[in-house]
Order: structure tokens, then C-alpha cells, then sequence
């Protein structure tokens, strides 16, 4: 081979990176592991060599085509951590740094921008969602979604940390408003969005109320913070529930969880109680007691994402070692499609994350 051909293959080569991808819709097995461009740059964007990535439900709805109709082939993934191999035309000392992205990709110039509120942007993206994602060795972020790992964190970890964490204390802390000396049901303890909410509550000083599904997740939430744990496979949980609060019922229910528990949700509230919901994993479309929400002047609140002070509150809190993500296993890149069927399983507890 001669050395103008070597330089071009060698150029070829460096163009590309391995990632995950599906060209068609569909369940974990649509997943392919391949050579695909490596990022181009815009204007004010990083392009971050990925340290770890972590596996969340939106990867499933983004895969489904049910809700956010990715272009294909497609790279999922909305958390990451690594470090900064290039900026275009921004600060050249994040170069080398350690870092994970929030993963609202957001305009920061609209009203909502300007209001903090992020999360309603009018041009709201999120990463791996409306653009490729984290799961393969590059990613393109605008710099501005950047923030620098604590440093007692690992890159497992700190991919564990955005999404589910920032949505968990957007939830509580910003819709619910929960108090200390508060009651706080969590659905599904095992889930990302539920053990961060676990840490949360239990950080702000609220008496923490959770469900799962087997005795094993069950002790494992009660070593990150809930004082009661119920198991939901029972038909009477919200008798539970109720009894675990002298048949006053709990101020707030962080339900990411849908139609599945919705009803049942609302009844656990006690009056002035606040439900929070964040995501339809059991369905889209509930029926409820309408009488049950007025009479007790019961709330019932929708939450999407957090926004970028949420996501700072969050990396100070895990800086202090206040909360810390849970991680379930961890698995290679390569195996992506392994990793999303425990997470499908219902096996798991806390965060499953990829590497490399």
C-alpha cells in the first residue's frame, strides 16, 4: 500500500467510531453494534470521548418510535460521562477534563430559557432522543451542557447521575416542593428515577414510604434511605400505605410509573397532597375518581426532566456525598442489547451503565 493510501484509510479510519445503533424500530434486539461517523462539530459544541453511558426508559420509547420519532439509524443514550477531547471555537482548557453532560439540550434564549425553566424550552431536545446519543465511544454536546465529575465519583457513576437524579429533584424539590417531616411515597424503588428520589427525600428530611417488587429491592431500599417499604405485588399496598400513616395518607407520591398506579396514587394522598408523575412506564391513559381530588384538595402535578439548576444542585450534592447513584451492573458497550433486556426484566436495582 502505498503512503498516500495509507493516510487516506488512516483518515478514514479516525472519521469513524463503534456505537450502537438501530435502523429500524423496535425492542432491544433492533440494537447493532458498528463503525458509524464520529461527530462533526458545531459552533460552542465539545465533542466528549465517552467514559460510560447509562440505560434509561426514554432509550426504549426513543427505539419504539411511539413518542419521539428519532431519524434512522439512530444512536441512543441520554446520560454520559467522559472527557473532553475538542471544543470548536470555545474554551480550549476543557480540554482534557472530566466531565458529564445534562442532557437537555435547550436554546437558553427563549422565555422559558431566560425563566431557568430549561426543561420547557421551545426548541427542547434531549440527547439521545431528537439527536445521536451516548452510546458510543464520541458524543457532540454543546459546551454549556457540561459540568465537571466530582471528584469522589467515578465515570460509572457520574453516567448514572443526570437524567434520573435532576428529574428526581425537579419532581420534589421544584414541584411537589416537599418539606421536611413530609411523608413521600416513591414507586418503584428500583428504578433509576425512584432510588434517586429515595436519597433525595431522605436528604431534605422527609419520612420516606417505598415500593417494589421483591423483599431483596426492598432491603436495598431501606439501606438508601426509606423508612417503610411496601411490596407492591400485593393487592392491598395502598392499605399498606395507609396504614403506615394512621390512615392520615402521605403528602406526596413520586410516580413514574403511569396508568398502572395512577388511581391508586392519588388515593394514598393525604388532603393538600401532592402526586408527581414523570413517565408512563405501565401506560398512558388512567381513569380516576374525580370527587377523590377535589374533596381533599389533592394535586396532581406533571414533571419533565429538570432544569440546569436542577442538574448543579444535584453534582453539589453528590460533591458533598449527600446522595450517590446506585449502580446496578455494568456492561460493555457491545452488549448493550444484553443490558437493556435486565433492565426490561425488572431485575435490576438502581442504574445499569455501559462502558467501553
Amino acid at each position: 500500500m502505498g503512503e498516500e493510501a495509507a493516510e487516506t484509510k488512516q483518515e478514514a479510519i479516525a472519521a469513524t467510531m463503534k456505537a450502537v445503533r438501530f435502523h429500524e424500530y423496535g425492542g432491544p434486539e433492533v440494537l447493532s453494534y458498528e463503525e458509524a461517523p464520529k461527530p462533526a462539530l458545531n459552533i460552542g459544541e465539545a465533542l466528549v470521548k465517552v467514559k460510560a453511558a447509562s440505560i434509561n426508559h426514554i432509550d426504549f420509547w426513543v427505539q419504539k418510535g411511539s413518542y419521539y420519532k428519532a431519524g434512522l439509524p439512530h444512536i441512543p443514550g441520554s446520560d454520559a460521562a467522559g472527557v473532553v477531547e475538542e471544543v470548536k471555537d470555545s474554551d480550549s482548557s476543557l480540554v482534557g477534563r472530566k466531565v458529564m453532560v445534562y442532557p437537555t439540550l435547550a436554546c437558553f434564549h427563549c422565555k422559558y430559557c431566560i425563566e431557568g425553566s430549561h426543561n420547557l424550552c421551545t426548541s427542547y431536545h434531549t440527547l439521545g432522543a431528537h439527536v445521536d446519543g451516548s452510546y458510543a465511544e464520541y458524543i457532540a454536546v454543546p459546551v454549556k451542557n457540561l459540568l465537571g465529575i466530582p471528584g469522589r465519583l467515578k465515570f460509572e457513576e457520574a453516567a448514572a447521575l443526570p437524567l434520573t437524579f435532576t428529574t428526581a429533584y425537579h419532581m420534589l424539590i421544584d414541584r411537589a416542593k416537599a418539606q421536611p417531616g413530609e411523608t413521600v411515597l416513591v414507586l418503584g424503588a428500583g428504578a433509576g428515577v425512584g432510588a434517586a428520589a429515595i436519597q433525595i427525600a431522605s436528604f431534605l428530611g422527609a419520612k420516606v414510604i417505598a415500593t417494589s417488587s421483591t423483599e431483596e429491592k426492598l432491603r436495598k431500599a431501606q439501606r438508601i434511605g426509606a423508612e417503610r417499604t411496601i411490596n407492591y405485588t400485593e393487592d392491598n399496598w395502598t392499605d399498606e400505605v395507609m396504614l403506615a400513616t394512621k390512615n392520615r395518607g402521605v403528602d406526596v407520591v413520586i410516580d413514574p410509573v403511569g396508568a398502572e398506579t395512577f388511581a391508586k396514587s392519588i388515593r394514598c394522598l393525604a388532603k393538600n397532597g401532592r402526586l408527581v408523575s414523570c413517565g408512563v412506564t405501565a401506560g398512558s391513559e388512567a381513569t380516576i375518581n374525580i370527587r377523590e381530588l377535589f374533596m381533599a384538595q389533592r394535586s396532581i402535578l406533571g414533571s419533565i426532566g429538570g432544569t440546569l439548576k436542577d442538574f448543579l444542585a444535584v453534582n453539589k450534592l453528590a460533591a458533598e456525598g449527600e446522595i450517590k447513584p446506585v449502580i446496578d451492573s455494568v456492561y460493555r458497550l457491545k452488549d448493550a442489547r444484553k443490558a437493556q433486556e435486565r433492565l426490561l426484566s425488572r431485575e435490576s436495582f438502581g442504574k445499569i451503565v455501559l462502558v467501553p
